[in-house]
């Protein structure tokens, strides 16, 4: 067994020894880092997107976002997840950072 398996078997049995409450209270909790990171992608990607301005470089980089969806799918595959869920999450990231790119410009 894996080191990740591990890790995730010894998630099971905390599940099942939490009440819902503190299921609930985690799932916050992890709903706040996803925030978080979101916000920190977002910050990087307005920095990509000044340096590609200051560069005249267009806005789509088909090729890093081809990068990023199979590093997504791979992340995905490693812990467990849905790709497809995973991918199409990554989409709108992308979308949404295109999106402030071009307002931006």
């Amino acid at each position: 067994m894996t080191r990740e398996h591990e890790s995730d078997t010894d998630q099971s049995v905390d599940a099942e020894e939490m009440s819902l409450d503190e299921l609930r209270t985690e799932i916050e909790n992890i709903d706040r880092e996803i925030v978080e990171l979101i916000a920190r992608r977002t910050y990087v990607a307005d920095s990509v997107a000044q340096v590609k301005a200051e560069r005249d470089l267009p806005t789509t980089d088909e090729g890093q976002e081809e990068r990023v969806m199979e590093r997504a799918g791979r992340n995905a595959e490693q812990f467990g997840v849905d790709s497809n869920l995973v991918k199409a999450v990554f989409r709108l990231l992308i979308e949404l950072n295109k999106v402030e790119q071009r307002e931006s410009r």
